[in-house]
């Protein structure tokens, strides 16, 4: 019988699955913050990553519900409430943040919301990670929240970088991304402790990591794709943002 890994570990496993497979090391982000995008660019990836921004939330109600233990309920419900906001105390959530993003960028908030400008890839790649959630052990679907545990640094990178290079990028307009450097090392340490209670076996810290795998490459992608269709000259899908046609864009944005 294999050896069930100590947690340091298994901390390690995960720290080489980020290092090899985390999107932090996709070309078409290393372009974002060294400044090489177009703004064309920066608006497409901002647009499509709405989409997905918008199912995290989506799933993080599917993970609560199949959660058994009330306080790990209560725990995770935080994720939910860090998206989409709370009613009186905290109405701005994640998700709005993002849509300031957006607007600085020149989209209207009507098309970001409405998803139509999305790439059909990130649209299936976020689908896909939904179904995962629901289809596999809630083990399996807390491992593969893990990416936060390295996404301080690809944030780091990214608002770094962005304010530097790009004169029509604000830092009111990356809120999102200040709130979210303190939420996601309080996640990623609360879903390690529960893969440590939880994780019962060899095989169980396995299944743990290939969910790591597959969210890393659901992330990497959407770059791809992104890449694809809007830096390398692929065609950009039909019904997907076109940068050409300024649909979705405010009549007074470049």
């Amino acid at each position: 019988m294999t050896t069930k890994l100590s947690r340091e570990q298994f901390e390690a496993e995960v720290t080489a699955i980020g290092a090899e497979q985390y999107h932090n090391n996709h070309p078409y982000h290393h372009r974002m913050y060294q400044g090489q995008c177009s703004i064309d660019e920066i608006r497409a990836w901002a647009l499509n990553r709405f989409c997905y921004q918008r199912i995290i939330p989506v799933k993080d109600a599917l993970i609560m519900a199949r959660i058994d233990d009330i306080e790990d309920r209560r725990e995770w419900r935080q994720r939910i409430v860090d998206h989409d906001g709370e009613i009186d105390d905290h109405p701005e959530g994640g998700l709005r943040r993002w849509l300031a993003l957006t607007s600085q960028l020149g989209f209207s908030k009507e098309y970001v919301m409405s998803m139509q400008g999305a790439l059909p890839a990130t649209r299936f790649a976020s689908n896909a990670y939904l179904t995962f959630v629901q289809e596999q052990t809630v083990l399996e679907a807390v491992a593969s929240s893990l990416t936060e545990l390295f996404s301080p640094n690809i944030i780091a990178e990214r608002v770094q970088g962005m304010l530097k290079n790009y004169d029509f990028i604000t830092e009111e307009s990356l809120t999102y991304f200040s709130y979210r450097k303190a939420q996601a090392n309080r996640d990623s340490n609360w879903a390690l402790d529960y893969i440590d209670q939880h994780a019962q076996t060899r095989d169980d810290q396995e299944r743990c990591l290939t969910a790591l795998k597959f969210k890393c490459s659901m992330l990497w992608a959407m770059l791809d794709a992104l890449a694809s269709a809007y830096h390398l000259g692929g065609t950009i899908p039909p019904g997907a943002w076109d940068p050409s046609t300024r649909v979705g864009l405010l009549s007074q944005s470049a």
